[in-house]
């Protein structure tokens, strides 16, 4: 995968909570960069930058490039701290990435073809997203930004699978290693249960 995401970042070495603070009210969001077997590097990042690449769901399951002092580290989001109530980011962690090392990341299932399913069209049936994301296992250079799950073909009470779904090239699901009971439905249609609308069906204003 391409990279799309050029982050610029400055090095601190004061650490702290008295520090971050003072980073904070300065318009700087306090980060950190670790893993690949060397030290952890500590860096603040422009706030206003951060609060827009976080808003692009692509940013949180892309391979990053993060300049260091003119210094450049691959790497993928592992942690966001938000405050509890204002827009405001109060920590990121970096893990870096390495191209011969496999990486466990979460990304979105972007789920297709629900407006023409038999079990929506002809069914009446009301699709369930079970699971809006996923464990992957994969290169850094395979990693897709989501997960494409058609249900263009479900049926009335049928349901897909992690083993049911069609990954790209070099994409694994390490929980099918675990065994049977651990390949959990995805997406299922079912029923209209009593009081949940009809697909299709309009509510009255």
């Amino acid at each position: 995968m391409d990279n799309q995401f050029q982050i610029t970042a400055e090095p601190r070495s004061d650490l702290g909570t008295a520090f971050s603070r003072r980073l904070r009210r300065a318009g700087r969001v306090p980060a950190v960069i670790y893993g690949g077997g060397q030290p952890n590097t500590a860096i603040t990042l422009d706030h206003n930058d951060t609060i827009h690449h976080l808003e692009k769901e692509a940013f949180h399951s892309h391979v990053l490039t993060v300049d260091v002092g003119g210094r450049s580290e691959q790497v993928v989001l592992r942690d966001v701290q938000m405050h509890p109530y204002k827009r405001l980011v109060m920590h990121l962690d970096f893990l870096r990435v390495s191209a011969d090392r496999k990486l466990r990341m979460m990304v979105p299932v972007h789920f297709v073809g629900e407006d023409v399913a038999p079990g929506v069209k002809l069914g009446g049936g009301v699709v369930s997203h079970l699971m809006p994301e996923i464990e992957i296992e994969c290169l850094a250079k395979d990693l897709p930004e989501f997960i494409a799950v058609d249900i263009s073909g479900l049926e009335l009470d049928q349901a897909l699978h992690l083993s049911d779904l069609k990954l790209p090239a070099g994409v694994s699901i390490p929980a099918l290693a675990l065994g049977h009971d651990h390949d959990l439905p995805v997406v299922a249609i079912h029923a209209p249960r009593a009081g949940e609308p009809e697909a299709g069906a309009e509510t009255a204003g």
